[in-house]
């Protein structure tokens, strides 16, 4: 079998093969420097002892894999799947059965975010060599240096699901896994809905009502515009720009050239429409003066100290990282209040949860 499939006859042998296998490989090379949409270039599978390379760019149509990728009678093994998933489901729909060997390596004691090289070298004993990390995935033809890095991106996956899940077993959290991968699956579509993009923005948690009106329309007005564009959502007001424009309200253009980190092509290109939507939210002439970071209170900072410690203490008794039982944003949510996330749902409320809130 050839190391890249690029013509619809051999494409097509492959997915009837494909369908035959209990189990597959999967990574994704793709570029998104310049662009809102991931460019897929290249998808390599790894099935019994074959691993190939289906070229993407010649082939942009991937529709016969979805039955396959749908199907959870056929085990999907990846790294760290979350940016796969979102790269593919434009082109082969949802992937189901999912294993993500990130995720079992962190629940069996290695490192949260340990990397597929020394995940390989730690558990097979092999050494992946990395010198295309940097390549540009879209130019044509691919080296054989090129082909031979993404192969072994795939050629280990299923001998690292083989080892994990036979860890996992045996450390008694195959179940924990499993409710992992559960909510994996659940995710399906990782597009992201205009009108909720203002939730990934940084800064602004304690804004007044208005302000975070505004911070709403400004990120759902940028989203629209970086997907109808296809351009990257920073190209289209930067971050701290837009977080600027939601604290001081500008109301000319002259307050707004004075915006942190605000380009003058942006201000030049999109700033009569960027006052126009200020406007249109009709906020007050006087706003509420910005809250003030107070200091945590020496009574909730010694509580945080303790819920740390107990999870960490929860971490070395389990040998895994603490931030896999509850990060710090969740035991602050906890001493905050907050009754519901991450530490308190699933296999990890028994396993921390409870002693979590035992502690408040």
């Amino acid at each position: 079998m050839s190391a890249i499939i690029s013509d619809h006859n051999a494409f097509a042998q492959l997915c009837r093969e494909l369908a035959q296998h209990r189990s597959l490989g999967l990574d994704t090379e793709f570029m998104r420097e310049r662009t809102y949409f991931a460019q897929l270039c290249l998808l390599q599978l790894s099935f019994g002892e074959h691993a190939v390379c289906i070229d993407t760019l010649a082939l942009p149509d991937l529709s016969p894999l979805r039955a396959t990728m749908a199907s959870p009678a056929i085990g999907k093994v990846l790294h760290a799947a979350r940016q796969d998933l979102e790269v593919l489901g434009p082109s082969t729909g949802p992937l189901l059965g999912l294993f993500d060997t990130q995720v079992a390596a962190a629940l069996i004691g290695l490192p949260a975010q340990v990397g597929y090289g020394d995940l390989v070298s730690q558990l097979l004993g092999r050494r992946l060599h990395k010198a295309e990390t940097r390549t540009d995935w879209s130019r044509r033809p691919l080296s054989g240096a090129q082909l031979a890095y993404a192969l072994d991106d795939v050629r280990y996956l299923q001998p690292l699901c083989e080892q994990l899940t036979e860890r996992l077993r045996q450390l008694g959290r195959w179940n924990w896994f499993e409710e992992e991968m559960a909510q994996l699956d659940a995710v399906g579509s990782f597009a992201i809905d205009p009108d909720e993009s203002w939730r990934r923005l940084k800064g602004i948690g304690e804004v007044d009502a208005a302000r975070l009106s505004l911070a709403r329309a400004l990120a759902a007005w940028r989203e629209r515009r970086a997907i109808s564009s296809d351009r990257p959502r920073n190209w289209i007001l930067p971050d701290a720009a837009l977080r600027d424009i939601v604290l001081r309200v500008p109301r000319n253009m002259r307050e707004l050239a004075l915006t942190a980190e605000l380009p003058d092509g942006i201000r030049h290109n999109s700033g009569a429409e960027i006052l126009a939507l200020i406007e249109a939210q009709r906020l007050p002439g006087l706003l509420p003066p910005l809250p003030k970071r107070q200091r945590p209170e020496a009574a909730e900072t010694e509580l945080l100290h303790k819920l740390s410690q107990l999870t960490q203490q929860t971490g070395r008794e389990l040998g895994i990282a603490p931030e896999i039982l509850a990060t710090r944003r969740d035991m602050q949510r906890l001493v905050n209040g907050a009754r519901d996330g991450t530490p308190l749902s699933g296999w990890r409320r028994a396993v921390i949860g409870e002693r979590l809130l035992q502690a408040l």
